[in-house]
């Protein structure tokens, strides 16, 4: 079949721009960083999210040869940074670093995000997690699951558990456990795991969930009791405290977690570079020690282990939360 000329020279040109356009995706995967990360975390200076951000962010950068630069935009319980960067290029330029908070407690407590738990974002891997852990005061006559049960039952209002604030993965936690134990104990919310704490060790409250990372100083120093942690096993950080399945009570696994994530649509190439760097961090020496120092159990998982885990715990977080009745202050 014969063709004009005209036909011919249309056709070329198509192949040509797209051969350009497939060289220059190529390119750009090959190139990837060319400039400095922006590594978003929707938590102020100074907590645990910010210091294991900054950690993963310079070894990130270490491991790629560019600089992370970590940019603070706490606000909203994480909503501030997740918008922000789930409305970024999706280029490998703006990562962001957030707990679970952002991917299933977040869609559990608000009606309407700016967001998507899983349509907005990429993930790239884990970087790090603590479990959650149910507490007393010292003075209190309970030191196990099934005497806390026991008195709860005996007088029944009495009691109340101290948590880091409405919505958090504590309340969560500390919902499904007692959910799962029978009882129910008055949930008495703090804006931040010390001043919980420091309630804690004055007698204000008698229980209380927090993390490991919190707990451990005022554990082995005997100003609180450990009761049990809320993760399928013991934690390494504390080794003594049996979970509340050895307690008598399976069927909860609740931690908190952090991962790495970009905005949904990263090309292939740069996601498997960034999914390569990170998991070559997490498996350094240097960076697990110095997240278990911090409070944090180093654990290694990709992109899919992160989808995979957030997909899990969607439901069990709505669930929750619509049974408790938490929403969003």
């Amino acid at each position: 079949m014969n063709r004009s000329p005209l036909i011919l020279s249309t056709l070329a040109h198509t192949v040509l721009a797209c051969s350009l356009a497939t060289g220059a995706t190529a390119a750009l995967a090959d190139t990837f960083p060319s400039k400095p990360i922006q590594l978003v975390i929707p938590f102020p200076p100074g907590g645990a999210t910010d210091v294991i951000g900054r950690l993963i962010g310079k070894k990130l950068g270490d491991k790629l040869g560019q600089s992370v630069v970590v940019d603070n935009r706490p606000g909203a319980g994480t909503i501030v940074g997740a918008s922000v960067v789930s409305k970024a290029a999706p280029d490998g330029y703006t990562l962001l670093a957030s707990s679970g908070t952002t991917f299933t407690v977040n869609p559990a407590i608000h009606a309407k995000l700016p967001y998507d738990p899983v349509k907005s974002f990429e993930p790239i891997g884990f970087a790090g997690r603590t479990g959650l852990i149910l507490l007393a005061n010292k003075d209190v006559p309970v030191s196990n699951l099934k005497q806390l049960v026991a008195a709860a039952k005996a007088q029944p209002g009495k009691y109340s558990y101290g948590s880091f604030g409405t919505g958090t993965t504590a309340q969560f936690a500390g919902e499904m456990l007692f959910n799962l134990a029978g009882v129910k104990l008055l949930h008495v919310p703090y804006k931040g795991s010390s001043p919980a704490m420091t309630d804690l060790i004055g007698g204000q409250i008698p229980f209380s969930v927090d993390t490991v990372a919190a707990a451990i100083p005022q554990v082995k120093s005997g100003k609180v009791k450990a009761i049990a942690v809320t993760t399928a096993k013991r934690s390494a950080l504390l080794p003594d405290v049996p979970t509340a399945a050895e307690a008598g009570f399976p069927g909860i696994d609740a931690d908190t977690w952090l991962a790495l994530v970009a905005p949904r649509g990263l090309p292939a190439d740069v996601k498997q570079k960034l999914e390569k760097a990170l998991s070559e961090v997490m498996a350094d020496p240097d960076t697990r020690k110095q997240l278990q120092n911090a409070g944090f159990e180093p654990v290694e998982g990709n992109g899919a282990a992160v989808s995979a885990l957030i997909n899990k715990e969607l439901p069990l977080m709505r669930a929750t939360a619509q049974r408790a009745n938490i929403t969003a202050e």
